[in-house]
Protein backbone atom coordinates (compact mmCIF):
# COMPACT_ATOMS: atom_id res chain seq x y z
CA UNK A 1 0.00 0.00 0.00
CA UNK A 2 2.69 2.55 0.92
CA UNK A 3 4.62 1.61 -2.18
CA UNK A 4 1.48 1.96 -4.23
CA UNK A 5 0.62 5.34 -2.95
CA UNK A 6 4.24 6.53 -3.63
CA UNK A 7 4.14 5.30 -7.41
CA UNK A 8 1.32 7.38 -7.86
CA UNK A 9 3.46 10.06 -8.09
CA UNK A 10 5.56 8.67 -10.89
CA UNK A 11 5.24 9.99 -14.77
CA UNK A 12 2.73 7.64 -16.62
CA UNK A 13 5.63 6.58 -18.79
CA UNK A 14 7.88 4.96 -16.31
CA UNK A 15 8.20 1.58 -16.06
CA UNK A 16 7.03 0.56 -12.61
CA UNK A 17 7.63 -3.07 -10.68
CA UNK A 18 5.51 -3.27 -7.30
CA UNK A 19 7.22 -6.61 -5.55
CA UNK A 20 6.06 -7.52 -1.60
CA UNK A 21 8.58 -10.07 -0.23
CA UNK A 22 5.46 -11.29 2.06
CA UNK A 23 3.84 -12.74 -1.11
CA UNK A 24 6.38 -13.69 -4.17
CA UNK A 25 10.06 -14.16 -4.20
CA UNK A 26 11.76 -11.27 -4.92
CA UNK A 27 13.44 -10.92 -8.11
CA UNK A 28 17.24 -9.30 -7.75
CA UNK A 29 18.23 -10.31 -11.43
CA UNK A 30 16.59 -6.93 -12.64
CA UNK A 31 18.49 -3.31 -13.46
CA UNK A 32 16.30 -0.67 -12.62
CA UNK A 33 17.28 3.05 -12.37
CA UNK A 34 15.40 3.85 -9.09
CA UNK A 35 14.94 1.60 -6.25
CA UNK A 36 12.61 2.27 -3.30
CA UNK A 37 12.14 0.33 -0.09
CA UNK A 38 9.87 0.24 2.57
CA UNK A 39 11.73 -0.32 6.15
CA UNK A 40 10.06 -1.64 9.26
CA UNK A 41 12.20 -3.15 12.13
CA UNK A 42 11.87 -6.71 11.63
CA UNK A 43 12.98 -6.56 7.87
CA UNK A 44 15.63 -3.86 8.50
CA UNK A 45 18.84 -6.11 7.62
CA UNK A 46 17.35 -7.88 4.72
CA UNK A 47 16.14 -4.49 3.21
CA UNK A 48 20.11 -3.05 4.15
CA UNK A 49 21.44 -6.14 1.95
CA UNK A 50 18.47 -5.07 -0.67
CA UNK A 51 19.87 -1.73 -0.85
CA UNK A 52 23.11 -2.74 -0.77
CA UNK A 53 23.07 -5.11 -3.51
CA UNK A 54 21.25 -2.34 -5.97
CA UNK A 55 23.64 0.04 -5.11
CA UNK A 56 26.69 -1.99 -6.26
CA UNK A 57 24.86 -2.39 -9.64
CA UNK A 58 24.46 1.33 -10.31
CA UNK A 59 21.05 1.82 -8.94
CA UNK A 60 19.80 4.98 -6.73
CA UNK A 61 18.21 4.47 -3.75
CA UNK A 62 15.71 5.44 -1.35
CA UNK A 63 15.11 3.87 2.21
CA UNK A 64 11.66 5.33 3.96
CA UNK A 65 9.63 4.20 6.14
CA UNK A 66 8.95 3.28 10.48
CA UNK A 67 12.43 1.99 10.99
CA UNK A 68 14.16 4.74 9.01
CA UNK A 69 12.86 7.45 10.39
CA UNK A 70 13.41 6.00 13.94
CA UNK A 71 16.99 5.31 13.15
CA UNK A 72 18.14 8.04 10.12
CA UNK A 73 21.66 6.96 11.12
CA UNK A 74 21.50 3.44 10.57
CA UNK A 75 20.10 3.44 7.28
CA UNK A 76 21.79 6.22 6.21
CA UNK A 77 24.56 4.09 5.11
CA UNK A 78 22.64 1.85 2.39
CA UNK A 79 21.17 4.31 0.68
CA UNK A 80 21.54 7.40 -1.68
CA UNK A 81 18.44 9.36 -0.69
CA UNK A 82 16.85 7.96 3.04
CA UNK A 83 12.78 9.37 4.06
CA UNK A 84 11.95 10.70 7.29
CA UNK A 85 7.99 10.31 8.16
CA UNK A 86 5.53 10.20 5.79
CA UNK A 87 5.68 11.11 1.97
CA UNK A 88 3.24 12.46 0.17
CA UNK A 89 4.99 15.33 0.45
CA UNK A 90 8.41 14.77 0.64
CA UNK A 91 8.35 12.07 -2.71
CA UNK A 92 7.02 14.58 -5.28
CA UNK A 93 9.89 16.84 -4.41
CA UNK A 94 12.71 14.19 -4.79
CA UNK A 95 11.41 12.94 -8.45
CA UNK A 96 11.61 16.43 -9.14
CA UNK A 97 15.01 16.74 -7.61
CA UNK A 98 16.57 13.33 -9.34
CA UNK A 99 15.07 14.50 -12.71
CA UNK A 100 16.98 17.92 -12.16
CA UNK A 101 20.20 15.93 -10.52
CA UNK A 102 19.68 17.23 -7.59
CA UNK A 103 18.31 15.04 -5.10
CA UNK A 104 18.95 15.78 -1.26
CA UNK A 105 20.80 13.24 0.98
CA UNK A 106 17.61 13.60 3.36
CA UNK A 107 13.98 14.61 2.73
CA UNK A 108 12.03 15.19 6.37
CA UNK A 109 7.92 15.80 6.01
CA UNK A 110 6.68 19.05 7.54
CA UNK A 111 3.70 19.49 5.75
CA UNK A 112 1.08 16.95 6.58
CA UNK A 113 -2.12 16.70 4.00
CA UNK A 114 -4.28 14.43 2.21
CA UNK A 115 -5.85 16.66 0.09
CA UNK A 116 -5.65 16.08 -3.50
CA UNK A 117 -3.31 13.23 -3.38
CA UNK A 118 -3.44 11.31 -6.71
CA UNK A 119 -5.04 7.31 -6.53
CA UNK A 120 -3.07 4.68 -4.94
CA UNK A 121 -1.66 2.83 -7.98
CA UNK A 122 -3.61 -0.31 -7.59
CA UNK A 123 -2.79 -1.51 -10.92
CA UNK A 124 0.68 -2.29 -9.64
CA UNK A 125 -0.96 -4.70 -6.48
CA UNK A 126 -0.78 -8.45 -7.67
CA UNK A 127 -4.30 -9.30 -6.20
CA UNK A 128 -4.30 -12.36 -6.78
CA UNK A 129 -1.50 -12.98 -4.40
CA UNK A 130 -3.87 -11.60 -1.52
CA UNK A 131 -6.79 -12.73 0.71
CA UNK A 132 -7.48 -9.31 1.43
CA UNK A 133 -6.50 -6.92 -1.72
CA UNK A 134 -8.67 -4.15 -0.70
CA UNK A 135 -6.71 -2.61 1.91
CA UNK A 136 -7.51 0.72 2.18
CA UNK A 137 -6.32 3.75 4.72
CA UNK A 138 -8.06 7.14 5.00
CA UNK A 139 -6.69 8.77 7.84
CA UNK A 140 -2.75 8.96 8.76
CA UNK A 141 -1.59 8.47 12.16
CA UNK A 142 -3.77 8.60 15.83
CA UNK A 143 -4.88 11.38 18.19
CA UNK A 144 -3.40 8.93 21.08
CA UNK A 145 0.31 9.16 22.43
CA UNK A 146 0.85 5.55 23.71
CA UNK A 147 4.50 5.63 25.01
CA UNK A 148 5.04 1.75 22.64
CA UNK A 149 3.81 2.76 19.79
CA UNK A 150 5.92 4.28 16.38
CA UNK A 151 3.19 6.58 15.45
CA UNK A 152 4.76 9.63 17.73
CA UNK A 153 8.05 9.20 16.17
CA UNK A 154 7.54 8.57 12.46
CA UNK A 155 5.27 11.97 12.55
CA UNK A 156 7.44 14.23 14.85
CA UNK A 157 7.92 17.50 12.98
CA UNK A 158 3.88 17.92 11.98
CA UNK A 159 0.57 16.66 12.89
CA UNK A 160 0.21 13.14 14.33
CA UNK A 161 -3.30 12.74 12.78
CA UNK A 162 -4.83 13.67 9.70
CA UNK A 163 -7.39 12.50 7.81
CA UNK A 164 -8.94 12.17 3.84
CA UNK A 165 -11.59 14.65 2.19
CA UNK A 166 -14.55 12.38 2.80
CA UNK A 167 -15.25 12.37 -1.18
CA UNK A 168 -11.95 11.13 -1.85
CA UNK A 169 -12.11 8.76 0.25
CA UNK A 170 -15.37 7.92 -0.58
CA UNK A 171 -14.18 7.86 -4.28
CA UNK A 172 -11.54 5.54 -3.55
CA UNK A 173 -13.82 2.98 -2.17
CA UNK A 174 -15.80 3.11 -4.97
CA UNK A 175 -12.91 2.04 -7.36
CA UNK A 176 -12.40 -1.15 -5.19
CA UNK A 177 -14.22 -3.94 -7.06
CA UNK A 178 -16.25 -6.62 -4.54
CA UNK A 179 -17.78 -5.93 -1.36
CA UNK A 180 -15.05 -6.82 1.73
CA UNK A 181 -12.69 -3.53 2.74
CA UNK A 182 -10.10 -3.56 5.57
CA UNK A 183 -9.43 -0.36 6.76
CA UNK A 184 -5.30 -0.33 7.95
CA UNK A 185 -5.95 2.91 9.51
CA UNK A 186 -4.50 3.11 12.97
CA UNK A 187 -7.95 4.41 14.33
CA UNK A 188 -10.79 4.64 11.93
CA UNK A 189 -12.79 6.53 14.55
CA UNK A 190 -10.15 8.77 15.59
CA UNK A 191 -12.08 11.90 14.07
CA UNK A 192 -15.46 11.21 14.81
CA UNK A 193 -17.02 14.01 12.46
CA UNK A 194 -14.92 12.45 9.86
CA UNK A 195 -15.95 8.86 10.75
CA UNK A 196 -19.66 9.70 10.74
CA UNK A 197 -19.78 11.82 7.33
CA UNK A 198 -18.01 8.31 5.40
CA UNK A 199 -20.03 5.91 6.90
CA UNK A 200 -22.79 7.92 5.62
CA UNK A 201 -21.62 7.84 2.46
CA UNK A 202 -21.30 4.20 2.45
CA UNK A 203 -24.10 3.30 3.42
CA UNK A 204 -25.46 2.43 -0.12
CA UNK A 205 -22.32 0.67 -1.21
CA UNK A 206 -23.68 -2.38 0.15
CA UNK A 207 -19.82 -2.95 1.31
CA UNK A 208 -18.46 -5.44 4.69
CA UNK A 209 -15.17 -4.00 6.08
CA UNK A 210 -13.01 -4.25 8.90
CA UNK A 211 -10.52 -1.59 11.48
CA UNK A 212 -9.66 -0.80 14.21
CA UNK A 213 -10.87 1.43 17.20
CA UNK A 214 -10.17 2.09 20.63
CA UNK A 215 -12.43 1.40 23.39
CA UNK A 216 -13.05 5.06 24.42
CA UNK A 217 -14.73 5.79 20.70
CA UNK A 218 -16.82 2.40 20.82
CA UNK A 219 -18.47 3.74 24.06
CA UNK A 220 -18.72 7.66 23.20
CA UNK A 221 -22.22 8.64 20.86
CA UNK A 222 -23.14 6.57 18.24
CA UNK A 223 -20.41 6.39 16.25
CA UNK A 224 -20.04 2.95 16.21
CA UNK A 225 -23.79 1.93 15.30
CA UNK A 226 -23.14 4.35 11.94
CA UNK A 227 -19.98 2.56 11.54
CA UNK A 228 -22.28 -1.31 11.77
CA UNK A 229 -25.22 0.33 9.57
CA UNK A 230 -22.61 1.02 6.74
CA UNK A 231 -21.09 -2.37 6.70
CA UNK A 232 -18.59 -2.36 9.64
CA UNK A 233 -18.18 -6.40 10.83
CA UNK A 234 -15.13 -6.65 13.20
CA UNK A 235 -13.01 -4.52 15.05
CA UNK A 236 -9.66 -4.83 15.78
CA UNK A 237 -9.45 -3.33 19.77
CA UNK A 238 -6.58 -2.25 21.66
CA UNK A 239 -7.36 -3.72 25.25
CA UNK A 240 -3.88 -4.00 26.11
CA UNK A 241 -3.99 -4.84 29.94
CA UNK A 242 -6.44 -4.38 32.72
CA UNK A 243 -3.67 -3.14 34.91
CA UNK A 244 -4.56 0.96 35.72
CA UNK A 245 -1.08 0.79 36.55
CA UNK A 246 0.50 -0.38 33.22
CA UNK A 247 -1.98 2.01 31.56
CA UNK A 248 -0.89 4.78 33.33
CA UNK A 249 2.84 3.69 32.12
CA UNK A 250 1.85 3.05 28.76
CA UNK A 251 0.39 6.50 28.13
CA UNK A 252 -2.90 5.32 26.88
CA UNK A 253 -5.10 7.10 28.84
CA UNK A 254 -7.78 6.56 26.59
CA UNK A 255 -8.73 2.84 28.38
CA UNK A 256 -8.42 4.28 31.51
CA UNK A 257 -11.37 3.88 33.56
CA UNK A 258 -13.19 2.87 30.51
CA UNK A 259 -15.55 -0.47 30.82
CA UNK A 260 -13.92 -2.91 28.73
CA UNK A 261 -17.36 -5.21 29.40
CA UNK A 262 -20.00 -2.67 28.21
CA UNK A 263 -18.00 -1.77 24.88
CA UNK A 264 -17.71 -5.75 24.57
CA UNK A 265 -21.48 -5.86 24.85
CA UNK A 266 -21.93 -2.85 23.04
CA UNK A 267 -20.20 -4.66 19.79
CA UNK A 268 -21.77 -7.74 20.06
CA UNK A 269 -25.15 -6.04 20.49
CA UNK A 270 -24.17 -4.37 16.33
CA UNK A 271 -22.95 -7.85 15.40
CA UNK A 272 -19.32 -6.51 15.17
CA UNK A 273 -16.90 -9.52 16.00
CA UNK A 274 -13.96 -8.19 18.00
CA UNK A 275 -10.01 -9.05 17.51
CA UNK A 276 -8.63 -8.27 20.96
CA UNK A 277 -5.25 -7.04 21.60
CA UNK A 278 -3.78 -7.49 24.64
CA UNK A 279 0.49 -6.95 26.12
CA UNK A 280 2.57 -9.21 28.38
CA UNK A 281 5.43 -7.61 29.92
CA UNK A 282 4.46 -4.48 31.18
CA UNK A 283 5.84 -3.99 34.72
CA UNK A 284 2.78 -4.65 36.91
CA UNK A 285 1.97 -7.88 35.11
CA UNK A 286 2.18 -11.51 37.74
CA UNK A 287 2.53 -14.76 36.71
CA UNK A 288 -1.26 -14.77 36.69
CA UNK A 289 -1.67 -11.85 33.72
CA UNK A 290 -1.72 -15.25 31.10
CA UNK A 291 -4.85 -16.97 32.37
CA UNK A 292 -6.86 -14.28 33.68
CA UNK A 293 -6.18 -12.49 30.26
CA UNK A 294 -7.07 -15.92 28.27
CA UNK A 295 -10.26 -15.81 30.63
CA UNK A 296 -11.50 -13.28 30.17
CA UNK A 297 -11.32 -12.98 26.39
CA UNK A 298 -12.91 -16.92 26.57
CA UNK A 299 -15.85 -15.90 28.95
CA UNK A 300 -16.73 -12.45 26.60
CA UNK A 301 -16.74 -14.53 23.16
CA UNK A 302 -13.29 -12.45 21.59
CA UNK A 303 -13.73 -13.88 18.62
CA UNK A 304 -9.46 -13.70 18.26
CA UNK A 305 -7.31 -12.47 20.38
CA UNK A 306 -3.52 -10.95 19.30
CA UNK A 307 -1.26 -11.14 22.02
CA UNK A 308 2.21 -9.68 22.20
CA UNK A 309 5.47 -9.31 24.25
CA UNK A 310 5.70 -5.70 25.09
CA UNK A 311 8.64 -4.42 22.37
CA UNK A 312 10.39 -1.34 23.03
CA UNK A 313 10.61 -0.08 19.55
CA UNK A 314 13.79 2.42 18.73
CA UNK A 315 12.23 5.95 18.42
CA UNK A 316 9.34 5.33 20.90
CA UNK A 317 9.32 6.99 24.38
CA UNK A 318 9.41 3.63 26.01
CA UNK A 319 12.36 2.39 24.10
CA UNK A 320 13.91 5.69 25.35
CA UNK A 321 12.41 5.60 29.17
CA UNK A 322 14.38 1.85 28.82
CA UNK A 323 17.16 2.69 27.35
CA UNK A 324 18.04 5.39 29.93
CA UNK A 325 17.17 2.64 32.54
CA UNK A 326 19.65 0.42 30.97
CA UNK A 327 16.93 -2.46 30.23
CA UNK A 328 17.53 -2.74 26.10
CA UNK A 329 19.47 -6.58 26.52
CA UNK A 330 20.12 -6.75 22.36
CA UNK A 331 19.51 -4.49 19.18
CA UNK A 332 19.01 -7.47 17.16
CA UNK A 333 15.76 -5.94 15.17
CA UNK A 334 15.13 -9.54 14.44
CA UNK A 335 14.01 -10.19 17.64
CA UNK A 336 11.54 -7.44 18.07
CA UNK A 337 8.72 -8.80 16.44
CA UNK A 338 6.34 -9.01 19.67
CA UNK A 339 7.36 -12.90 20.07
CA UNK A 340 11.08 -12.43 22.17
CA UNK A 341 11.50 -10.52 25.14
CA UNK A 342 13.67 -7.94 24.46
CA UNK A 343 14.33 -5.84 27.51
CA UNK A 344 14.99 -6.22 31.51
CA UNK A 345 11.61 -7.50 32.69
CA UNK A 346 10.31 -6.74 36.46
CA UNK A 347 7.94 -9.23 38.14
CA UNK A 348 8.21 -11.70 35.39
CA UNK A 349 11.61 -13.27 34.58
CA UNK A 350 11.95 -13.28 30.74
CA UNK A 351 11.39 -17.00 30.49
CA UNK A 352 8.16 -16.59 32.38
CA UNK A 353 6.66 -14.00 29.86
CA UNK A 354 7.91 -15.88 26.64
CA UNK A 355 6.80 -19.30 28.19
CA UNK A 356 3.65 -17.54 29.17
CA UNK A 357 2.96 -15.70 26.04
CA UNK A 358 3.25 -19.41 24.47
CA UNK A 359 0.52 -20.07 26.87
CA UNK A 360 -1.68 -17.87 26.27
CA UNK A 361 -1.67 -18.26 22.79
CA UNK A 362 -2.23 -22.35 22.76
CA UNK A 363 -4.37 -21.70 25.64
CA UNK A 364 -7.23 -19.24 23.87
CA UNK A 365 -7.22 -21.39 20.56
CA UNK A 366 -7.58 -25.13 22.25
CA UNK A 367 -10.54 -26.80 21.08
CA UNK A 368 -11.99 -26.55 24.51
CA UNK A 369 -12.00 -22.80 24.70
CA UNK A 370 -12.73 -22.22 20.89
CA UNK A 371 -15.87 -23.88 22.16
CA UNK A 372 -16.79 -22.28 25.35
CA UNK A 373 -16.19 -18.99 23.74
CA UNK A 374 -18.51 -19.49 20.93
CA UNK A 375 -21.20 -20.54 23.22
CA UNK A 376 -21.04 -17.03 24.70
CA UNK A 377 -23.08 -15.76 21.94
CA UNK A 378 -26.99 -15.20 22.06
CA UNK A 379 -27.39 -16.25 18.52
CA UNK A 380 -27.11 -20.07 16.82
CA UNK A 381 -25.91 -18.66 13.78
CA UNK A 382 -23.30 -16.70 16.05
CA UNK A 383 -22.40 -19.32 18.26
CA UNK A 384 -21.44 -21.90 14.70
CA UNK A 385 -20.05 -19.00 12.70
CA UNK A 386 -17.64 -18.43 16.11
CA UNK A 387 -16.83 -22.07 16.25
CA UNK A 388 -16.17 -22.58 12.98
CA UNK A 389 -14.05 -19.38 12.21
CA UNK A 390 -11.80 -19.45 14.75
CA UNK A 391 -11.07 -23.44 14.80
CA UNK A 392 -10.77 -22.80 10.66
CA UNK A 393 -8.39 -20.03 11.22
CA UNK A 394 -5.89 -21.36 13.86
CA UNK A 395 -6.53 -25.06 13.70
CA UNK A 396 -5.99 -25.55 9.72
CA UNK A 397 -2.52 -23.49 9.06
CA UNK A 398 -1.67 -26.52 6.58
CA UNK A 399 -4.56 -25.88 4.00
CA UNK A 400 -3.56 -22.24 4.55
CA UNK A 401 -0.24 -22.55 3.50
CA UNK A 402 -1.14 -25.18 0.74
CA UNK A 403 -3.49 -22.12 -0.65
CA UNK A 404 -0.80 -19.56 -0.70
CA UNK A 405 2.02 -21.48 -1.97
CA UNK A 406 -0.32 -22.21 -4.74
CA UNK A 407 -1.80 -19.14 -4.97
CA UNK A 408 -5.21 -20.38 -4.48
CA UNK A 409 -5.66 -17.60 -1.30
CA UNK A 410 -7.76 -15.29 -3.51
CA UNK A 411 -10.22 -17.62 -4.24
CA UNK A 412 -11.30 -17.94 -0.65
CA UNK A 413 -12.51 -14.14 -1.06
CA UNK A 414 -16.17 -14.80 -1.84
CA UNK A 415 -16.45 -17.15 1.22
CA UNK A 416 -15.03 -14.42 3.05
CA UNK A 417 -17.15 -11.70 1.98
CA UNK A 418 -20.03 -14.37 2.50
CA UNK A 419 -19.17 -15.02 5.88
CA UNK A 420 -18.95 -10.91 6.44
CA UNK A 421 -22.76 -10.87 5.84
CA UNK A 422 -25.04 -10.00 8.37
CA UNK A 423 -27.26 -12.88 10.14
CA UNK A 424 -30.86 -12.73 9.38
CA UNK A 425 -32.70 -10.23 10.80
CA UNK A 426 -35.32 -11.13 13.50
CA UNK A 427 -31.68 -12.94 14.86
CA UNK A 428 -30.91 -10.85 18.84
CA UNK A 429 -27.20 -10.49 17.32
CA UNK A 430 -28.03 -8.92 13.76
CA UNK A 431 -24.33 -8.63 12.93
CA UNK A 432 -22.30 -10.50 11.52
CA UNK A 433 -19.69 -13.85 11.71
CA UNK A 434 -16.56 -13.30 13.22
CA UNK A 435 -14.69 -14.43 10.04
CA UNK A 436 -12.05 -11.05 9.84
CA UNK A 437 -8.42 -10.93 9.05
CA UNK A 438 -6.48 -10.43 12.31
CA UNK A 439 -4.40 -7.20 11.86
CA UNK A 440 -1.28 -9.18 13.17
CA UNK A 441 -1.31 -11.27 9.86
CA UNK A 442 -1.08 -7.95 7.55
CA UNK A 443 2.19 -6.46 6.44
CA UNK A 444 1.15 -2.93 6.61
CA UNK A 445 2.13 -1.15 9.93
CA UNK A 446 3.41 -3.29 12.32
CA UNK A 447 1.15 -3.04 14.86
CA UNK A 448 3.24 -1.78 16.29
CA UNK A 449 -0.66 -0.06 15.53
Amino acid sequence: MGLATLAAYLSPDDEVDLQDQHVEELNLNDNPELVIIQVYITNAYRSYKIADHYRKQGAYVLLGGLHVTSLPDEAAPHADTIFLGPGEETFPQFLKDFKNKSPKKVYSSSIRTLDKIPPIRRDLIKRSKYLVPNSIVVTRGCPHHCSFCYKDAFFEGGKGFYTQIVDDALAEIDRLPGRHLYFLDDHLLGNAKFAANLFEGMKGMNRVFQGAATVDSILRGNLIEKAAEAGLRSLFVGFETFSPANLKQSNKKQNLEKDYQKAVNRLHSLGIMINGSFVFGLDEDDKDVFKRTVDWGVNNGITTSTYHVLTPYPGTKLFKDMEQQGRILTRNWDLYDTRNVVYQTTNLTAEELKNGYDWAYKEFYSWTNIFKSSMNHSSHKHKLKHFFYTGGWKKFEPLWNFLIKTNNLNNMLPLLESILSKVKTGEKETGVDPGFIPMELLPHLPTDV
